[in-house]
């Protein structure tokens, strides 16, 4: 028997940052069980989380630079890797100018200690002048809305779950997602207990999904109206003299001009659009506003739709206009321990205008910055003037995850210049020219960023690395400055990534009202650890290098290895807004402007049948079906169809249908059930493991479908370029 230990750490995966208590023996993971005394998730964990050990000793897991020869890969050191970006990027930047290289950032980047914290410098100091990403095929209308309202495309508002005793759950299954854009533990177990203290759980979604199934009441609704459904209950609300601020109504503009573009979407009129009854539509409203802690929350089946914005706005509405925002038991603002680089202010969008800049091929406007990402193909492939030519991923899988994914799957290959930073040779990845791979999330310290920013409760928690990385190997946030200098025009051997580590930590300093050289001064260490310190220190709570006396330091939250936990969401609405007014908008002319287009849709004939996405409680997007414990037993990649639709399309459970949308044709097996809603089917996203030239033996095992190859490129939210998965027109028939 070798060594024995025991370590502390959080899993990486989800919001849900469930703490574990790894066992090592002689070097391997022996064992990943929930940490009973974590402060945070109490013990609570999904099965992914037992997972990371298989994810760190993966044998198809890239652990060291990789060039591609042709059709040949060959393993390369760091230094031959670096020199050969170089040699593929100069010569594009050279010709076409920076304009010509841009990136995709990928969901996995969101939950990395290194990345999250340093793709920012990657965007900021290359020069690229746009990127894409996975936001807008995952929250983009949540980012514009709250830009919109609040003045920040960031500071989002959260159920305040753990305190409300009624629970409107639109477009979003816990069961599976443990909580998206939402941090907390154990979502399925507040269900019990709200139940428990008397309350109710509702769950509105075209399928009654494990979510459903645990609340006390399903409601099915007709994928993509669900913005018609809010505005019914918005219009009960004025209608029946319900409205009621509560104590935010001095910080907020916009109740008039809300009453008037609400005034023609009657429960009557909305109600066979999007399949609720008038009734239930009028009760709904009338719940929220009765109850005393009510909250509504809507996730990315509201996103990804046709409506997307006008959705996601109408969430927010809704919780306003019953009272219950900024208050405990509602939808809140959470207060970080450590600020997140997202929540820097952006002075580009103080005065906010989409469509400051349109996509070369498609025209599509420019939001928040960034265009769909289902252009990134056709701006790769159509020949012309602003062509691209070179493409950097970090942490992405868009030849699965994009809308469009055929086209994108041909066009990357015409790239002079594909660059990877990624652990995996993937379907996206088979097509770099170069592969970086970063570390395994047991072989870094792990802090979350962006996710405490999320979360229902102010806490902290450090994790040190469970293993110590190959001696001399860079981390991410290494990769993407040098990355970053390469396309400045630096030589890659001549990157001087300490010097430029120091520089953006100055800036981070600056902004925050700090004196630099006092900062530096207190560190023999640069990276993500430093910063995460800076962020605590000069958080709600931090000392501020001495400022504060007894203020909080990284130090002081490594000392408790359970983590810290500050308390519960309080009201700071008025802390929290940056809008131009200082008040809350509550009707944005960019978001009523919308309405018409709801209008008319409510008037189009529905669709014999859509399809919407679904996620596993096994899955990770397209990223964890390379482990073997995930994806054994029965298919989970198969198209949920309702029995009366089977029926009418002549299909039967167990066997193979074929799927046409406008975009393509699949073939995947049948799976009847009830628990789809009439006229819609359902398929997983993330599969589709069936190219050649990848290294993921357990996925290619298993490939499922890509759902996206049935995605229309252009169907997207007008307002925000956010893919609409959800609804998508199909027909269905045996294979």
């Amino acid at each position: 028997m070798g060594e024995r230990t025991t370590h502390l750490h959080t899993c990486t995966l989800c919001e849900a940052m469930c703490g574990l208590e790894i066992t090592v023996d002689d070097g391997r993971v022996a064992l990943i069980r929930a940490d009973r005394d974590d402060v945070w998730s109490h013990g609570f964990l999904c099965p992914k989380g037992t997972t990371l050990g298989k994810l760190h000793e993966d044998p198809d897991r890239v652990r060291h630079p990789m060039v591609r020869d042709g059709d040949r890969w060959r393993e390369v050191g760091w230094d031959e890797a670096f020199a050969r970006c170089e040699e593929l990027l100069r010569p594009v930047i050279d010709r076409y100018g920076i304009g010509a290289v841009t990136a995709f950032i990928g969901n996995p980047t969101a939950h990395n200690f290194s990345l999250g914290r340093y793709v920012g410098v990657l965007i900021g100091m290359s020069g690229i002048p746009m990127i894409y990403s996975s936001g807008t095929v995952d929250q983009w209308p949540k980012n514009l809305s709250s830009q919109l309202m609040y003045g920040g495309m960031w500071t989002f508002p959260i159920p305040d779950v753990p305190r409300t005793d009624l629970w409107i759950v639109m477009g979003a299954n816990p069961h599976a997602s443990q909580g998206s854009l939402l941090a907390c533990p154990d979502l399925l177990g507040q269900i019990d207990r709200i139940r428990d203290d008397g309350g109710r759980t509702i769950v509105v979604d075209p399928r009654r999904t494990g979510t459903a199934e645990r609340a006390d009441e399903w409601i099915p609704i007709i994928p993509g109206t669900d913005a018609a459904l809010l505005l019914g209950m918005v219009n009960v609300l004025f209608a029946d003299g319900l409205v009621d601020l509560g104590g935010i109504a001095d910080l907020v503009d916009g109740v008039d001009v809300l009453r008037s573009a609400c005034r023609d979407f009657t429960p009557e009129l909305v109600a066979s659009a999007c399949g609720v009854p008038a009734e239930r539509i009028r009760r709904l409203a009338h719940e929220l506003a009765d109850a005393e802690r009510a909250v509504l929350y809507g996730r990315i089946g509201l996103c990804n739709q046709e409506f997307g914005s006008l959705a996601s706005w109408l969430v927010d509405v809704v919780n306003i206009l019953t009272r219950h925002f900024d208050v405990p038991g509602g939808l809140m603002f959470p207060k970080p321990v450590a600020w997140g680089l997202n929540s820097l202010p952006r002075p580009d969008l103080a005065d906010f205008q989409a469509g400051r800049w349109r996509s070369r091929v498609r025209g599509a406007p420019e939001v928040l910055g960034q265009v769909p990402v289902s252009c990134l193909a056709e701006e790769i492939d159509t020949p012309g003037e602003g062509q691209l030519h070179a493409l950097i991923t970090v942490a992405g899988n868009p030849v699965i995850s994009a809308p469009g994914a055929a086209r994108l799957d041909r066009a990357l290959p015409l790239l002079d210049c594909m660059i990877s930073v990624d652990n995996w040779l993937n379907e996206t990845t088979r097509h770099a020219h170069v592969i970086l791979p970063g570390l395994s999330p047991l072989e870094q310290p792990h802090f979350d960023d962006l996710l405490w920013s999320l979360a229902v409760r102010s806490a902290a928690k450090w994790s040190d690395p469970v293993f110590e990385p190959e001696p001399g190997r860079p981390a991410e946030w290494e990769i993407l400055i040098r990355l970053a200098a390469i396309c400045a025009g630096t030589a890659a051997a001549e990157v001087d990534v300490a010097a430029i580590d120091d520089g953006f930590f100055t800036m981070l300093c600056q902004v925050k009202g700090v004196d630099p050289a006092v900062a530096l001064a207190a560190y023999d260490h640069g990276g993500p650890e430093r910063m995460c310190d800076l962020t605590v220190r000069t958080g709600p709570w931090g000392d501020r290098y001495g400022e504060v006396p007894g203020g909080l330091t990284l130090e002081a939250i490594k000392a408790e290895p359970h983590g810290i936990d500050l308390g519960p969401m309080t009201p700071r609405l008025a802390e929290v807004l940056q809008t131009p007014s200082g008040k809350l908008q509550l009707a944005p002319p960019y978001l009523t402007g919308d309405l018409p287009r709801l209008l008319e849709r409510l008037a189009r004939p529905a669709e014999p049948l859509v399809l919407v996405s679904r996620r596993h409680v096994r899955s990770k997007n397209s990223w964890m079906h390379n482990v073997d414990v995930l994806v054994k037993g029965k298919d989970r990649c198969t198209l949920l169809i309702n029995p009366d639709d089977a029926k009418r399309c002549g299909v039967l459970d167990g066997t193979p249908a074929r799927v046409t949308s406008e975009a393509g044709t699949i073939e995947v097996p049948v799976e009847v059930t009830d628990e789809m809603m009439p006229g819609v089917v359902c398929l997983p996203h993330g599969w589709g493991h069936d190219k050649q030239g990848t290294r993921l033996s357990v996925a290619r095992d298993h490939p499922g479908v890509n759902n996206n190859l049935l995605a229309p490129p252009d169907f997207v939210d007008a307002i925000s370029g956010n893919a609409a998965v959800n609804g998508i027109p199909v027909e269905v028939s045996p294979a």
